[in-house]
């Protein structure tokens, strides 16, 4: 409604959707990089935001920050590390576990840190984690500076692969981009099996080729290789992204409201 009222102001068209030209006057600001709107999309997906982290409820340990880095991954053991180096007076968010807490990133491995993850998990999905971490996390998620290395790893570890994912399979643009990014962070990439599943599939004669159907073909992948228990989830945010609309989590999205164009 806002947007609308602006462009009606300005008198634009009045779509209530923030194109580049709505947003830099509103705003001041340039149009956000497709980093920057895949990033706010897949965010929402996660649901996390910068400073919500959540147990071992999916057997990851823990999973943490602006699209759910987790410790299985090492994400979160980079992050806590470097904000350690940078700035260890930030951990005085933790009080008397804050000793606890470097020295066990420091000096535990990996599987040792999953056990510890394991143990400060809580509740009968073992979904939330116990005081003083999950208010320490938080308020660590909270810092300006560990939001830039939050979005920094979001960006070196996730979206420039997934541009590189998109140039093979042929999958340019914002839709196609934002569908690789998701894959990235959500499943990890698109396994081995699955891009050969694809290239077989588009060289068939007869195979549409369009943008649209490349995306397509390419969630129901990645969905179908899912575990069972994340499959439907899986499916609901590539299928969405790929035709540009669906829903997700009970949420309806629609690509271009997030900055994301079709081809």
């Amino acid at each position: 409604t806002a947007v609308q009222s602006l462009q009606a102001d300005q008198r634009r068209a009045v779509t209530g959707r923030a194109d580049p030209a709505t947003w830099e006057r509103a705003t001041g600001i340039p149009w956000p990089g497709l980093f920057e709107r895949c990033l706010q999309l897949t965010a929402r997906f996660e649901g996390h935001g910068y400073k919500l982290i959540a147990g071992n409820f999916d057997g990851a340990g823990l999973t943490w920050g602006i699209i759910g880095f987790t410790l299985q991954h090492g994400e979160i053991q980079a992050i806590v590390n470097e904000v350690a180096t940078r700035a260890p007076e930030l951990f005085r968010a933790f009080g008397d576990g804050a000793d606890e807490l470097l020295i066990a990133f420091r000096t535990r491995s990996k599987a040792q840190l999953m056990e510890w993850a394991d143990g400060i998990s809580t509740g009968k999905s073992k979904q939330s984690i116990v005081e003083p971490w999950r208010s320490g996390f938080a308020a660590l998620g909270a810092e300006p500076l560990v939001q830039e290395i939050q979005r920094r790893r979001a960006r070196d570890k996730y979206f420039t692969p997934a541009l590189a994912t998109a140039g093979r399979l042929q999958l340019d643009g914002d839709l196609g981009t934002a569908l690789c990014f998701d894959i990235h962070v959500q499943n990890g990439g698109v396994k081995r099996g699955d891009e050969d599943a694809y290239d077989r599939e588009m060289r068939k004669p007869k195979r549409a080729k369009t943008p649209l159907a490349r995306r397509q073909l390419l969630a129901t992948l990645v969905a179908d290789g899912a575990r069972k228990a994340y499959r439907d989830d899986v499916f609901a945010r590539k299928n969405a992204i790929a035709t540009g609309q669906g829903v997700a989590h009970g949420q309806l999205f629609t690509m271009i409201d997030w900055g994301l164009a079709a081809d």
